[in-house]
């Protein structure tokens, strides 16, 4: 590659909404630093900020028309790296059990899985499915409530029923849609290559979030 080829590279990668995820990347350790202590309410924080940086980085990138592949990629890399670290560090502490941890890092290693399955088929990853939005969304909550009803006390009765509640239905719907990922696995892996490619099993063209 030419310094012409290395500059653009650079620049499509160092770009304002591409730092803000890096940004948020690096919060992920003191976020499970302080949830792994106890410091419910500094990682709550914490969560808040990297959830601001989420939405501007979202929005500079269409604002400055600088959406890019590694962007696409980055958020939701951030989205489960704090979930697991709220996982391990409320797991830790005994507030969840390892159970809860095991049935939902399960799921992700069985989509990496499926993931190698598709590469070695020809095919790049399958388009994010409602499904995985839904639980997605629902661990991303829950956590959050857990942890609020464990750092404010007065507020424990109505937020940690509700975390349990929306921990478990985003735990079955993760795994409800990683049911339906394994089925379209096998449905794609029986495609020629290139008919797989004409029906947009790949995600050049999709979300990425909440898989």
């Amino acid at each position: 590659m030419d310094g012409v080829g290395e500059r653009e590279v650079s620049s499509r990668v160092w770009t304002i909404p591409n730092l803000l995820s890096f940004f948020r990347l690096a919060l992920v350790p003191v976020f499970l630093a302080f949830v792994i202590v106890g410091y419910d309410a500094l990682a709550l924080l914490v969560l808040v900020v990297s959830s601001i940086t989420d939405f501007l980085d979202g929005y500079l990138a269409r604002r400055l028309d600088q959406v890019s592949r590694l962007g696409q990629l980055l958020d939701p890399a951030a989205d489960r790296l704090y979930i697991f670290a709220a996982l391990i560090g409320l797991a830790w502490r005994e507030v969840i059990p390892w159970w809860l941890v095991a049935v939902i890092v399960a799921r992700d290693v069985m989509l990496a899985v499926l993931g190698v399955i598709l590469a070695n088929h020809g095919f790049g990853p399958l388009p994010v499915h409602h499904l995985g939005k839904v639980a997605t969304f629902c661990l991303f909550w829950a956590l959050p409530l857990l942890m609020l009803g464990e750092a404010f006390a007065p507020l424990a009765p109505f937020s940690l029923p509700l975390g349990w509640a929306f921990a478990l239905w985003g735990a079955f719907l993760y795994w409800w849609a990683g049911i339906v990922y394994i089925r379209e696995t096998a449905r794609v892996i029986r495609l020629p290559a290139d008919d797989g490619a004409a029906r947009s099993d790949t995600l050049d063209h999709e979300e990425v979030d909440g898989a």
